[in-house]
C-alpha cells in the first residue's frame, strides 16, 4: 500500500512528465503542488518512490520520471472515463451524425476520427467475418462487359466486387443479371460470408447465362474474402508514430512498431486477446511482443447486434495523455455501439 503523501507526488511527477517530457525534481513539486512539505520532504519521498519502482532517475542530478508501474498505479487510481470537452463530444457527434452506413468506410473513418482527438495512431479491428451473415445479393450491369456484385451483410456492410461478363447476343441483359442476383441471395442468405467457396453449389436455374453469371459472381467474391481475411483492420495516424518518436524509450521503437502495424495478424491477435476486458488499458512491459514494450494500448470493444464484436483503440508512448486517450476511446465506442444498434 501507498500512503497518500507517495501517491500525490506520484501523481504530480506523471502528469508533469506527461506535460512537459521533462524529468521532475523535488522543488518543481513543492512549487506546483499544494502538499504542505518543504522540497527536502518531497526528495525523500522521491527517494522511497524511486526504491519501490515508481520512477526512475535517467541520469545523475536530474529530476525523475515514471517506470511502467508508476504510470499502472497513476492509471489505477487516478484515471477514470470521463467526458470529452465540449468541443471534442461535438466532434464525435458530428462525425457518426454524417458517418458513412457501409461499415467499412464508418471503421476506416472511426480510426481517422480517434487521430484527431487524441493525436496518437489508432487500430480498430473489424468483426470476425466467420459471425457476418449474408443479407441479400445484387447483381448490376455498369458497362457492356463489366457488371457489379453487391453483398449487403447482417453488420450493414457492403462487400462489393466487379467481374467480367459479356451478355450474349439477344439475351436480356438486365433480366440476366436480376435472375442471377435472386439465385445467389435464395443460396446466399442467412449463411456466413466467411464460408463462401468457389465451390460452393448453386443450383441449376435453367438458363445456362444466369448460370455462368452467378458461378462468376460466386468465385469473385470467394477469392475477395480469402485474399481480405477474416479480421479486417484499420490503422490510422501511422505518422504519428514518427512524430512520437522522442517519447519513446530508444530511437528503434518508432521503426519496430511502424513494421508491427503493418502486420495485419499480429496485430489483431494482440488486440482481441485484450477484447474480453472491456475498456482497458495496456502499458509498456505488460505487453507480450517486444515491439510494444515502450508503447501503451487504450482500447475498448463494440457491439453489433448486442454482441461484442470488435475493438477501438489508440497507441502510443507510455507518456501519453491517459485521461484523453480514455475518454475519446470510451466515447467513440459507446457511439459506435449506437451506430451499430438495430
Amino acid at each position: 500500500m501507498m500512503d497518500e503523501r507517495k501517491a500525490a507526488i506520484l501523481r504530480a511527477i506523471v502528469e508533469e512528465f506527461v506535460t512537459t517530457a521533462q524529468p521532475v525534481g523535488s522543488q518543481t513539486i513543492a512549487k506546483t503542488r499544494e502538499l504542505g512539505v518543504s522540497s527536502a520532504t518531497v526528495r525523500n519521498e522521491m527517494t522511497m518512490l524511486e526504491r519501490d519502482g515508481y520512477i526512475v532517475q535517467p541520469h545523475t542530478s536530474a529530476g525523475r520520471v515514471p517506470t511502467d508501474l508508476g504510470y499502472r498505479f497513476f492509471v489505477d487510481h487516478f484515471i477514470r472515463p470521463g467526458a470529452l470537452p465540449p468541443a471534442e463530444r461535438r466532434t464525435v457527434a458530428d462525425f457518426f451524425g454524417h458517418a458513412h452506413t457501409a461499415l467499412e468506410d464508418l471503421l476506416h473513418e472511426t480510426s481517422q476520427l480517434l487521430v484527431t482527438l487524441t493525436d496518437h495512431a489508432s487500430v480498430v479491428v473489424g468483426p470476425q467475418k466467420d459471425t457476418v451473415l449474408v443479407h441479400s445479393v445484387q447483381v448490376v450491369a455498369v458497362q457492356p462487359d463489366i457488371a457489379l456484385v453487391l453483398v449487403v451483410l447482417s453488420n450493414g456492410d457492403l462487400e462489393k466486387q466487379a467481374i467480367r461478363w459479356s451478355a450474349p447476343e439477344g439475351s436480356d441483359e438486365r433480366s440476366v443479371v436480376t435472375r442471377a442476383a435472386n439465385l445467389l441471395t435464395d443460396v446466399l442468405a442467412g449463411r456466413p460470408l466467411a464460408q463462401l467457396t468457389a465451390e460452393t453449389v448453386l443450383p441449376a436455374s435453367g438458363d445456362p447465362v444466369v448460370d455462368d453469371v452467378a458461378s462468376l459472381a460466386l468465385a469473385k467474391l470467394a477469392e475477395a474474402d480469402r485474399a481480405a481475411g477474416t479480421h479486417p483492420l484499420y490503422v490510422g495516424g501511422a505518422s504519428r508514430v514518427a512524430k512520437d518518436q522522442e517519447s519513446f524509450a530508444t530511437t528503434e521503437t518508432a521503426t519496430r512498431l511502424l513494421e508491427l502495424l503493418e502486420h495485419q495478424v499480429v496485430v489483431v491477435a494482440l488486440v482481441r486477446d485484450l477484447l474480453d476486458q472491456g475498456l482497458t488499458i495496456s502499458i509498456g512491459s505488460e505487453n507480450d511482443l517486444e515491439a510494444l514494450r515502450d508503447c501503451s494500448l487504450v482500447l475498448a470493444p463494440y457491439e453489433v447486434d448486442g454482441l461484442t464484436q470488435g475493438t477501438v483503440g489508440v497507441l502510443g508512448p507510455t507518456r501519453m495523455d491517459y485521461r484523453r486517450a480514455l475518454a475519446a476511446v470510451a466515447a467513440v465506442s459507446e457511439q459506435l455501439n449506437r451506430r451499430l444498434s438495430p
